[in-house]
């Protein structure tokens, strides 16, 4: 495997951020959840890779499809129908959906076009959607746009800003 180009990510970083955040769940005394489409379980993986992750880990939901955010999650057909699968709304409901269907505190979320195909004026490739939900406290999304270098790279920088919005969220630096 060569490494990374510039701007983009070593995996090492990825694994570092997930440490990180699994560590800020275990002092906050929460589980974690996620809930992903265009990452395909990464995120979920990258905090499963650290050894002692079961304590701080509840599941992750990889919800591809309309129909599994619709029935995993809870997402509503019409909010789908209005708004699309790469919406603020889609992805604050599937970030509310990950914590009402686990025993987790809080809950990452990622929706969005990874690429190559499937971008369009409005929602080009590299658009990704983030929700986060935490126990007692509305759930939130928030938008990036990424530079389109390809698949990997947008998947691995969606990871990535999902684990920092994640420590954010429970006050960690």
């Amino acid at each position: 495997m060569s490494e990374p180009g510039p701007g983009e990510i070593k995996q090492s970083e990825i694994g570092r951020l997930a440490d990180l955040f699994l560590k800020a769940c275990a002092r906050h005394k929460i589980l974690a959840a996620t809930a992903e489409s265009c990452t395909g379980g990464l995120i979920i993986a990258a905090m499963t890779d650290i050894p002692g992750s079961s304590s701080m880990v509840d599941r992750g939901f990889v919800t591809y499809s309309n129909e599994a955010k619709m029935d995993m999650l809870g997402v509503s057909p019409a909010t789908l129908d209005a708004h699309g699968a790469v919406s603020a709304e889609t992805a604050r409901e599937m970030a509310a959906g990950a914590l009402r269907h686990s025993r987790a505190g809080i809950a990452l979320a990622v929706t969005g076009i990874a690429g190559p195909d499937g971008g369009s004026a409005d929602k080009p490739v590299g658009l990704v959607w983030f929700g986060l939900a935490v126990k007692d406290r509305p759930p939130v999304a928030e938008k990036r746009i990424f530079d389109n270098r390809g698949r990997g790279f947008i998947r691995r920088e969606t990871v990535r800003h999902a684990l920092e919005m994640g420590l954010e969220a429970l006050g960690e630096d």
